[in-house]
């Protein structure tokens, strides 16, 4: 077996694309697990019991079945019920959401951490309960716990493949399409696990950077 440097030139063109769906759901969905975790994390610490208590039962469900179920459940059930998405849309929801609950414990291990007297403090101040969230209580959380959500930025670009099931073309999908056509594999395969090693390495090494940096 030798190595085929015109296999690679041949697939570089599909994995420029498959490189770009696999950023663009990666960024996509990070932006929506941070987003709906603080919302989970923020309800499940001093919502009413009303709302805590489905958002609890959601998010179990959710961080206690396989992404790749989430996927299939996204993309062939919602259409039964009217709603219809673009695969790579899908993707994005699927990880954004899956991905979410994981960051929601994030979050409310950040605020649990936040002492005691800046609660105490925000109230002498009379701050109200929005300047005390937005002013006080968050921005000590979010500095906690920002190396750990790196960490499930990473864990969610690993999980990009899982999107090819439901006919994501990321950078994986991109490679079994070409290899299914030319019966090159090596190249192609190789190419993209070090696509995935040039992407996650760098990114831990600046998570780690970043979380001496806060530390201090």
């Amino acid at each position: 077996m030798s190595w085929d440097w015109s296999a690679v030139d041949a697939f570089m063109p599909r994995f420029w694309d498959g490189l770009w769906v696999t950023l663009q759901a990666l960024a996509l969905g990070a932006l929506l697990a941070f987003g709906l975790g603080l919302v989970w994390a923020l309800a499940q610490h001093s919502g009413p019991a009303a709302v805590r208590l489905p958002v609890t039962a959601v998010t179990e469900f959710v961080r206690n079945t396989p992404l790749l179920v989430q996927l299939f459940f996204l993309y062939y059930v919602l259409p039964e019920w009217g709603i219809t998405l673009s695969a790579t849309a899908t993707g994005i929801l699927g990880l954004g959401l899956h991905y979410s609950t994981y960051t929601a414990e994030v979050y409310r291990a950040g605020i649990d951490g936040v002492p005691e007297g800046q609660w105490e403090a925000a109230t002498a101040l009379n701050l109200s309960r929005r300047r005390t969230w937005s002013g006080v209580i968050l921005p000590q959380a979010l500095r906690r716990v920002a190396p750990a959500l790196g960490n499930y930025v990473i864990a969610m670009l690993k999980d990009t493949p899982m999107l090819f099931v439901i006919g994501v073309m990321e950078m994986l999908g991109a490679a079994r399409q070409f290899s299914s056509e030319t019966f090159l594999t090596v190249e192609a395969f190789t190419v993209v696990g070090v696509a995935f090693l040039v992407l996650s390495c760098p990114a831990s090494l600046l998570l780690r950077a970043l979380e001496r940096r806060l530390v201090r």
